[in-house]
C-alpha cells in the first residue's frame, strides 16, 4: 500500500509526491519538506504513485529516474500524455544526456543526486510559483489579458492554451511560461539567457540546453511542421524570434 502523507498541514499547503524506491530518501524528504510547510506523500514505485494520484490532488511530483519496473523516464512520458502536473526528476546519474532526455519527455526540472535540500526546495518554490501564476511584476498584468495568434488562444489566468479548432492543449508549466514570454514580446529576438531569466528567475539553475528543449517541445505542439517552424524561429547565434502577430483580447 502507498505510504501515508507525512504532514498534517492544511489542504491549502501544496502537496508533494515523492516517488523513490530508496526508503531513506523518501523519509528524509518527507521529514524536511513537511517541516517547511508542504504536505508530503511518498511512493516506492509506479503502482503506489498511481493510487495516490487517483485518490488526491498532487501539486508536484519528485520522481526518481531509477525505479524498479518502469523507470522514471517512462513514467514521466506516460504522465505527460494525460497530466500537466509539474515533475522534478532525481537521479544518481550525472550524464548530461539523461538530463536532456528527462526534459524532452516532459520533466519541468532535473536534479542529480546527491543534492542539497535547499536547492531542491528553491526549485520546488519556483515551479509552484509559476504553476499558480505568481510570477514577477512584469507578468502579472498579463493575467487579465488573453493572447491570440494564428488562431491560437493563450489564457494566462487559467494557464490554458486552445488550438485554432478550440481544443485544449496540455502544456507543462515550463512550456506555458515560455510561450507567455514569447506572446508578450512578439517580433523581438530573445537570447537564451533572457528567456531563462524571464521564465525561471533567480531560483532556477538550469543547464545550457533547457531552453532549447522547451522550444523544441513547444514547436511540436503549435507548429504545422516542427522541423520547419514558422512561429518560433531560430536566430542563429542570437536566440529565438516569435514571428506571429499577437492580439490581446
Amino acid at each position: 500500500m502507498p505510504e501515508a502523507a507525512r504532514s498534517r498541514k492544511s489542504d491549502r499547503h501544496p502537496c508533494l509526491l515523492v516517488v523513490d524506491d530508496d526508503q531513506e530518501i523518501r523519509d528524509l524528504l518527507a521529514s524536511l519538506l513537511s517541516r517547511r510547510g508542504y504536505r508530503v506523500a511518498t511512493a516506492r514505485q509506479e503502482r503506489e504513485m498511481r493510487q495516490i494520484l487517483s485518490a488526491s490532488r498532487v501539486d508536484l511530483i519528485i520522481l526518481d529516474l531509477m525505479l524498479p519496473g518502469k523507470d522514471g523516464l517512462v513514467i514521466c512520458r506516460e504522465l505527460r500524455a494525460t497530466s500537466s502536473v509539474p515533475i522534478i526528476m532525481l537521479t544518481a546519474r550525472g550524464d548530461p544526456t539523461d538530463r536532456i532526455v528527462g526534459l524532452e519527455v516532459g520533466a519541468d526540472d532535473y536534479l542529480p543526486k546527491p543534492f542539497d535540500v535547499r536547492e531542491l526546495e528553491a526549485r520546488i518554490r519556483a515551479i509552484l510559483r509559476r504553476a499558480v501564476g505568481e510570477g514577477s511584476n512584469d507578468t502579472k498584468p498579463s493575467l487579465t489579458t488573453k493572447f491570440v495568434f494564428d488562431g491560437w488562444a493563450l489564457d494566462p489566468r487559467h494557464r490554458q492554451l486552445f488550438s485554432p479548432e478550440g481544443a485544449l492543449v496540455e502544456l507543462t508549466s515550463g512550456e506555458f511560461d515560455l510561450l507567455l514570454v514569447f506572446v508578450e514580446r512578439p517580433q523581438r529576438t530573445l537570447t537564451r539567457d533572457q528567456l531563462l531569466d524571464l521564465t525561471r528567475g533567480r531560483d532556477a539553475m538550469p543547464f545550457d540546453r533547457s531552453i532549447d528543449i522547451q522550444v523544441s517541445r513547444l514547436r511540436r505542439k503549435i507548429e504545422l511542421d516542427a522541423k520547419a517552424p514558422e512561429i518560433i524561429k531560430t536566430v542563429r547565434s542570437s536566440g529565438y524570434l516569435f514571428t506571429a502577430t499577437v492580439q490581446r483580447a
